[in-house]
């Protein structure tokens, strides 16, 4: 918080309300937080859990559990998180229309807490089985908080904001992950008689949302648009934008509504063969698919390989890890600062273009890793300079374009698309990306060359910049120039959507 205000002090910026950066931090702890958190809080007891396992299977059947076993027992517990994750994604978007967007949030608690309780009494009980569904009530607890905080911090949020409001999600998640591998360490709760107290702690984020998030208010643009609520919405934007500066959004929210008069929030399906949305559509699903997809996932891989070849001690890499979660978080934070100045296609153009140096530079590296003694350094530099890349760009600024491209009705469907297509590439890249080690060795980082080139084409050809742009705007800068010129403008002064919705 203290952060957010000395940013804004720097950039000569005008400060959001105080209310709108606490809804929006109440949002994001049992939001996004948590997904960062259970993906990084699992890796720290690795050891002690299959320990666990394989002890409670001698215990019933007077013999040691087979390797190929465990193994398969310990990826089917990891894995448990992405199957949950992709359902909780397809049902998120229903649940923010049908319960709201705070109320989806505050419901979502549910899963986290069960959660927390399973895997807590798994080690007392002797059942790992319970860690199997524990993980999975985890992984629906964060595909829900992934589709439906990014929706509310994007309609909470006036039009000067939105960008930098948005990147809550990016740096929740980072912040989430971080503090994963902190609390992961032998000094905290990373011994292993401490491990079930570990998995139990994702409890703590869900508490602090249930106690936070009631005193503020639901999404202004839910209320008046969804409900027609327009005390509540009014009332919604006085508290968090202040009474000074809630008229501006006021109609702005009310444009959108007269656009969007006799128009049902969108199904998925309906969506899909929606061709006014269909460059929108493509857009999110190749970002999202690519969020997956860059080579981050094999920086984190070879992380680990590259620290003992720069010859830092094996007990020490924990700490050294922790410097990589650190250094995505301070980039999440530094793309925050950036984001309202410079704009989202400046930094997404210029994430993935780094991306693509760092991929043609790690490759060379490791081809060359015997080379010379400074080798091993550069690959640890090629490291962190590829984490910062991706938090310059693809990692905060996918989920903000997801939110700017969409208008009301179309954007809780456009999150389950984008959510499914980002959960599916993330369950691909885990099953696919060991043989593409195998087959293409340090040269896989090609194939993440490609990737990244192609993208950084695409958002050069087809999107187009949304900064200080309402929502109806961005969604005129998607059709055809000839669209575009017969869109008529009513006494008010409101541009109508053009093409079908």
């Amino acid at each position: 918080m203290c952060f957010v205000f000395f940013v804004f002090f720097v950039f000569n910026l005008q400060l959001p309300n105080k209310s709108l950066l606490l809804a929006a931090c109440a949002a994001c702890i049992g939001g996004t937080f948590q997904y960062g958190y259970n993906i990084s809080v699992i890796n720290a007891p690795t050891m002690y859990v299959q320990n666990f396992m394989n002890q409670t299977w001698r215990e019933r059947y007077q013999i040691d559990v087979s390797q190929e076993f465990l193994t398969l027992l310990w990826s089917t517990i990891v894995s448990m998180f992405t199957l949950g994750g992709f359902i909780g994604v397809t049902i998120g978007g229903t649940l923010s229309v049908k319960l709201g967007r705070k109320g989806t949030l505050l419901t979502n608690n549910v899963f986290a807490l069960v959660a927390a309780l399973l895997m807590g009494l798994s080690y007392p009980t002797g059942l790992f089985e319970l860690l199997i569904i524990g993980r999975l009530f985890t992984g629906i607890n964060a595909g829900i908080a992934i589709c439906v905080q990014p929706l509310y911090l994007g309609e909470i949020a006036p039009t000067a904001f939105r960008g930098a409001m948005g990147m809550g999600t990016s740096i929740f998640i980072t912040g989430g992950i971080l503090t994963g591998q902190v609390v992961g360490l032998k000094e905290i709760l990373g011994r292993e008689e401490y491990w079930p107290i570990l998995l139990a702690t994702t409890c703590i984020p869900a508490f602090l949302q249930l106690l936070i998030l009631p005193w503020f208010p639901e999404s202004p643009r839910y209320l008046l648009i969804d409900k027609g609520d327009t005390e509540g919405c009014k009332k919604a934007l006085k508290q968090l934008h202040g009474i000074a500066d809630c008229d501006a959004e006021w109609e702005d929210i009310e444009k959108e509504k007269n656009n969007l008069k006799g128009v049902k929030a969108k199904k998925p399906w309906e969506l899909l063969a929606d061709r006014s949305a269909r460059w929108q559509l493509l857009t999110i699903i190749l970002l999202n698919a690519a969020q997956q997809l860059n080579g981050i996932n094999a920086i984190y891989f070879y992380a680990d390989y590259i620290f003992k070849q720069a010859g830092i001690p094996n007990d020490k890499i924990s700490y050294v890890t922790v410097g990589t979660g650190a250094c995505e978080c301070i980039t999440a934070l530094t793309c925050g600062m950036l984001i309202e100045c410079l704009g989202r296609k400046v930094l997404i153009t210029g994430g993935y273009t780094l991306m693509s140096i760092c991929c043609i530079l790690f490759t060379l590296t490791l081809s060359f890793q015997d080379a010379s003694p400074v080798v091993p350094y550069l690959s640890m530099a090629c490291v962190f300079a590829f984490i910062l890349s991706f938090g310059l760009g693809p990692g905060g600024v996918t989920n903000i374009l997801t939110t700017e491209l969409f208008t009301q009705t179309t954007r809780p469907a456009a999150y389950m698309i984008a959510g499914s297509v980002n959960w599916f590439s993330f369950f691909f890249i885990g099953l696919v990306f060991p043989f593409i080690v195998i087959g293409l060795q340090q040269y896989c980082f090609l194939v993440f060359l490609a990737i990244c080139s192609l993208v950084v084409i695409y958002i050069f050809l087809v999107v187009p910049e949304t900064k200080n742009k309402t929502f109806l705007e961005i969604h005129n800068e998607f059709q055809p120039s000839s669209s575009r010129k017969a869109s008529s403008v009513d006494g008010a002064g409101t541009t109508l959507l053009s093409g079908p919705l």
